[in-house]
């Protein structure tokens, strides 16, 4: 339990660094209108953890440590649904409804579709 504990601890470091970076500079490159960054994230961690899903499990042996370093750790920390929710709620408060729409539709519909093209490489 401890060795996977540490595992997920320090994958969690570098996942929550790493949607830091990621959310920090898509906010310079692009307008504060729209959350982008949150958007990306979620995304490109929607795609990881499709990917990872079939290669980790079907194609190659990893150790559990490092699968829960990945997956728990890394991904789960670089995504982020409560950033998301509170994104929506700020769109509501600001009765941008047309953006939150397009920002509810995006999310989910591109952090799906991203699971199943990181799913879909991981076999080719």
């Amino acid at each position: 339990m401890t060795r996977e504990l540490i595992a997920i601890a320090i994958g969690g470091s570098v996942g929550a660094s790493l949607r830091w970076l990621t959310v920090s500079w898509i906010g310079k490159i692009t307008p504060n209108i729209f959350p982008w960054g949150t958007l990306t994230v979620n995304v490109l961690g929607s795609f990881c953890i499709g990917f990872l899903c079939i290669y980790l499990f079907e194609r190659i042996q990893v150790s559990t440590e490092l699968r829960l370093a990945l997956m728990v750790g890394l991904l789960g920390s670089f995504t982020t649904f409560s950033t998301f929710a509170l994104d929506a709620v700020r769109m509501i408060e600001d009765s941008r409804f047309s953006l939150l729409a397009f920002y509810l539709v995006s999310q989910v519909f591109l952090s799906i579709v991203s699971v199943i093209l990181g799913m879909y490489f991981a076999t080719k």
